[in-house]
């Protein structure tokens, strides 16, 4: 399976990384489609050079967006999560991703804060040319002055609840948009 991923954090960015191996697992993961073949996934990166947060759909029009190579399929790009996946599908990849993944955000995403998501809006982009796309998104637990994010949390559950969502037939136009809570792991009671 080929996978682009993407975030609005910047390629440098914690989430970006838990991200990569959390589609590193899903290879590993018995009930994908990947394991089965018994093959791994090629993962692709384009992700803003820069954070990104809150420019929803934006997308530069009278800018010129540079593109940066950090390694084999791993790019930034001086833009938006929405112009790293039109860079992406339309330039720097040979073909088309099976799947966009968009996160892990550094936040939960639900309710209004979806309409200007960077992180939402990269899933859109993915949607916008017919590929499954799923934002996903880590609470943050606060205690006075320091944050935490606990993207352990978002590594354990990720990959099953991606592989059965892969599992399911989606309709045209559907994003999925998953968020894990602010505590760790061994807390999750449940999938909702």
């Amino acid at each position: 399976m080929r996978i682009l991923l993407t975030n609005d954090d910047g390629i440098e960015a914690e989430g970006l990384a838990c991200l990569e191996r959390i589609a590193r697992a899903l290879s590993d993961d018995p009930g994908s489609s990947s394991a089965k073949r018994g093959s791994s996934n090629e993962i692709w990166i384009v992700a803003p050079h820069e954070e990104q947060s809150g420019k929803g759909r934006g997308m530069t029009l009278t800018e010129p967006l540079r593109v940066n190579r950090f390694g084999e399929r791993r790019f930034s790009v001086t833009g938006t999560p929405t112009d790293c996946i039109v860079l992406a599908i339309g330039d720097l990849m040979p073909d088309k991703p099976d799947l966009v993944l968009s996160g892990v955000n550094r936040g939960h995403n639900v309710g209004e804060d979806c309409s200007y998501s960077g992180t939402v809006a990269g899933a859109l982009q993915g949607m916008a040319f017919g590929i499954r796309s799923i934002a996903l998104s880590q609470g943050l637990e606060r205690f006075h002055d320091e944050v935490n994010a606990h993207w352990e949390t978002a590594e354990a559950f990720a990959p099953p609840i991606i592989s059965r969502l892969l599992a399911q037939s989606w309709e045209p136009g559907v994003v999925m948009n998953l968020d894990f809570p602010a505590r760790p792991p061994e807390q999750g009671k449940e999938v909702e």
